[in-house]
């Protein structure tokens, strides 16, 4: 085991850093964790319309909330692209020192991204209508958005600190002063994706988007799309937990991208009347991640309700309700979790059984998979199923609790058993003093 440790400190840990501080993916997944709110509302109308119950969808049909309820998906993760295109850009330029600018840098980007979209003109007798095709600002255009954000940025940084800009007088208002001082890095931007748009157009893509959703969004998605990579990724968080960095922020912004398109079409799927598109999503990390990193959820429950230590009962108060929320950094660093060799079996393998049992039972059709709503991993077991729009993964929710205090239980009674008898001998001690 010290030879796995130290393997792990030289080799995995450096590059495990590195990665977590890549500006880039900073960018990325802030800009993805701020659409939070736009990305669960969507989702939760979407659920609300994928109840099959006959009579409840002939309510929806005959009173015309059908049609309403839709109108919410189709403007919020329907076009989650759109919406990328400037967080990512706006919270990118936070990143990468230029928060000054960060607005007009949203801004911009979002007008380059609509630039890349094709635009269809529809004849209507004399009249003529321009008309954008809206797969092109959804889960389809989710790369697309990541690389225009992050090259506006890019641009946006080299003229601000190169100091290529327009500057005004000092009596201009500050609102407008900004608006010129972008001027001159938007004139570039826009020609310059205005150049890659006519170059697609003459090529076989005919457009960006297409080029990049045939070369790079398609094959990673079929990549991340599989459970041994998802369980490989899963193990890969596991162990970052172990050494003290955190797992999840390390490896969910390589994931975020792709799971985001994922929801988007499965939530799309279920609207279509059809049934979960992609079962490898978010739903399924925060199932592998029940009552925290590690699955221990049933760690806590078993030491609230069974330590016989002090230390273990006193710290068992503490988290056990934040078990429920899947907080467990107190866990991680106070029990401690962190570089404890004796509990890292059950902090592996505890996810990855509570999981693939999981996945194999939403694959066997015995339950319904998740839609992987970003976002939902905090609440309890049973109720993130039904958030998610699964009653029966819900229901398993709670299986799994089960099993994380099968998994769980004997490490626990170990520790528990060697902090009891410290506490004795301790007493002792004083007696004998």
């Amino acid at each position: 085991m010290d030879k796995f440790i130290n393997f792990m400190e030289e080799k995995f840990l450096p590059v495990a850093n590195k990665i977590s501080k890549i500006k880039a993916l900073q960018a990325v997944s802030g800009g993805s964790m701020s659409l939070l709110g736009v990305i669960m509302v969507g989702a939760i109308f979407s659920v609300i319309t994928s109840i099959t119950w006959a009579p409840y969808q002939n309510f929806l049909k005959a009173t015309q909330l059908l049609t309403i309820i839709n109108y919410v998906p189709n403007v919020t993760t329907n076009l989650i692209g759109l919406f990328m295109a400037f967080s990512i850009a706006y919270n990118g330029a936070k990143v990468y020192g230029i928060e000054k600018n960060a607005f007009n840098t949203g801004v911009i980007s979002l007008v380059a991204f609509i630039l890349l979209a094709p635009i269809t003109v529809q004849q209507q007798g004399m009249v003529s209508a321009n008309m954008f095709d809206m797969t092109y600002f959804g889960p389809k255009a989710v790369i697309s958005a990541i690389i225009v954000s992050l090259i506006v940025i890019q641009i946006m940084k080299f003229f601000m600190n190169k100091n290529i800009t327009i500057k005004m007088p000092d009596g201009v208002p500050p609102m407008v002063s900004n608006s010129f001082v972008s001027l001159i890095p938007a004139v570039v931007i826009v020609l310059l994706f205005g150049l890659v748009k006519y170059g697609f157009s003459v090529t076989h893509f005919k457009t960006f988007n297409d080029f990049i959703y045939t070369i790079i969004q398609t094959p990673l998605q079929s990549l991340v799309g599989s459970f041994p990579a998802f369980i490989l990724l899963l193990v890969i968080a596991q162990l970052l937990w172990f050494f003290g960095i955190h797992g999840s922020q390390t490896v969910l912004p390589i994931l975020i991208p792709i799971w985001l398109g994922y929801m988007s079409e499965n939530t799309a799927s279920i609207a279509a009347g059809h049934g979960i598109a992609h079962t490898i999503n978010f739903g399924l990390w925060d199932l592998a991640c029940i009552g925290g990193c590690g699955a221990t959820m049933g760690l806590v429950i078993m030491m609230f309700f069974t330590a016989k230590s002090e230390r273990y009962k006193a710290f068992g108060k503490v988290t056990f309700p934040c078990g429920i929320f899947s907080i467990n950094e107190p866990l991680i660093f106070g029990l401690p979790l962190m570089l404890n060799v004796m509990t890292i079996i059950p902090f592996i393998v505890c996810p990855i059984v509570v999981s693939s049992i999981g996945y194999l039972l939403m694959k066997l059709h015995i339950i319904t998979p998740y839609i992987g709503i970003l976002g939902t991993g905090s609440l309890p077991p049973f109720i993130h199923g039904m958030v998610n729009g699964s009653i029966s993964a819900g229901i398993y929710e709670l299986v799994a609790v089960l099993l994380s205090c099968v998994i769980w239980y004997p490490f626990f009674k170990m520790l528990d058993k060697q902090a009891l008898e410290e506490e004795t001998q301790m007493k002792e001690e004083k007696v004998n003093d």
